[in-house]
């Protein structure tokens, strides 16, 4: 292996995650094309506010219906098939809509029902997906992974993938998303490429909804995890608010354009390349206590910068600021909460997880929009300010435990 590939996938990481780390690459190159196609395609149907936050907050309410029994099939079934099963699923979905954007048939209504579709369809992808790492790695090594996928992530998804994206739609309104079902398609190969996972011991047959409950009562009396969650969901309300109505606020508020709007998350994500890139230095040097709680504290006043500010040369400059600590946040609190987690249990407890982090995104998307609308496009960073701000304060002792946690030496003990 050469130098650079040393450097971008150790050797001791192992073959698999090398496929693994592909594939999310790939796959996020057409999700950060979306990322940026998906609501310039909406705001060209409409101007409202409201329905411009409908579009992100459709595709991440799957996560609220389905989060928690996505969790609990990943741990009955073998892993990589079902994560393959959800990208075919997923560049069905989206050629469907391509074929009606080519015949002109497409509408703000069908838009809408698509995101709800495609995000039904992720549940199944990013829960199975975020089993597979602590399958393949050392505990001591998941650190470096999660930081290797969210470089890809940043590279992939809001590098790359944005200013393509607006670029795509700018040439024809399909464009972006035919590109979409070709990243999609080739990642579900390199997943297929990954050696099959053994399917989760189970002791006993059991239904569903049984290791749903299994799984909450795992996190809720599991303090540090518990508490992350909590944590997680609250700044995610406060974050996804202005998020929503991003393009608006670019594009109107601040006379970015469309090729501006895609430069934002572009400039947030070279910000996070370089927060993820330092991680290992970080992890080594700094204590993971101490970064959690800078990263929070960025937050907050990142969230003021933005409301201030009416120049889109500053706003790059702090959505640089926010991708640098925003991804290194990511990482660690992914990090913490896979080494408390049995391996049993990963797919429950990652779920309710990402419940925590995609309820308080449709939370945020539908509180932005509407004050947006009362209020005007500055609005929803000042609830962000305020509410992340409090919450930073109230869970201010908390953090110092979620981070020196370790794992219960029972785990059976744990799930029962």
């Amino acid at each position: 292996m050469t130098a650079l590939g040393e450097l971008i996938a150790p050797r001791r990481l192992g073959r698999d995650f090398r496929w693994l780390m592909s594939a999310a690459w790939t796959s996020n190159i057409g999700d950060g094309i979306a990322l940026a196609a998906s609501p310039l395609l909406i705001a060209s149907m409409t101007s409202s506010p409201v329905l411009v936050a409908s579009g992100a907050m459709l595709q991440f309410l799957p996560w609220l219906l389905f989060g928690l029994h996505a969790g609990a099939i990943a741990d009955r079934v073998e892993r990589r098939m079902l994560v393959m099963l959800a990208h075919g699923i997923r560049a069905v979905i989206v050629a469907a809509l391509v074929v009606l954007l080519v015949t002109g048939t497409a509408n703000i209504a069908i838009v809408l029902i698509v995101s709800f579709l495609y995000g039904t369809a992720e549940v199944f992808a990013d829960t199975s997906t975020s089993t597979l790492l602590p399958m393949m790695v050392e505990p001591a090594d998941l650190g470096v992974g999660n930081a290797r996928l969210q470089a890809g992530f940043l590279v992939a998804n809001q590098l790359a993938g944005p200013p393509l994206g607006a670029f795509l739609f700018a040439v024809g309104s399909f464009w972006p998303f035919l590109a979409q079902v070709l990243a999609v398609t080739v990642g579900l190969v390199l997943v297929s490429r990954i050696a099959r996972q053994p399917v989760p011991p189970r002791a006993d047959p059991t239904r569903v909804r049984h290791d749903i409950g299994q799984g909450l009562r795992w996190a809720w009396h599991t303090e540090p995890v518990r508490t992350l969650i909590v944590i997680i969901l609250a700044f995610n309300v406060t974050w996804a608010a202005p998020w929503g109505v991003l393009v608006l606020y670019a594009t109107e508020h601040l006379g970015m354009g469309p090729v501006g709007f895609g430069a934002l998350t572009t400039a947030s994500a070279v910000g996070g390349l370089l927060g993820t890139l330092s991680f290992g230095w970080l992890e080594r040097h700094i204590s993971f206590a101490t970064i959690m709680k800078v990263c929070l504290t960025l937050e907050v006043l990142m969230h003021l910068a933005f409301a201030l500010t009416t120049s889109g040369v500053v706003a790059l400059v702090i959505m640089f600021g926010f991708g640098a600590y925003a991804f290194v946040w990511g990482t660690i609190s992914t990090t913490v909460r896979q080494r408390l987690v049995p391996h049993e249990l990963q797919g429950r407890v990652g779920s309710v997880n990402m419940v925590g982090v995609f309820g308080g995104m449709v939370i945020g998307h539908a509180l932005g929009g509407l004050i947006a609308q009362a209020w005007g496009l500055t609005a929803p960073w000042w609830f962000a300010f305020a509410g992340s701000a409090l919450t930073l304060l109230l869970m201010w002792r908390q953090i110092s435990h979620i981070a020196a946690a370790k794992p219960a030496l029972d785990d059976g003990a744990a799930t029962r």
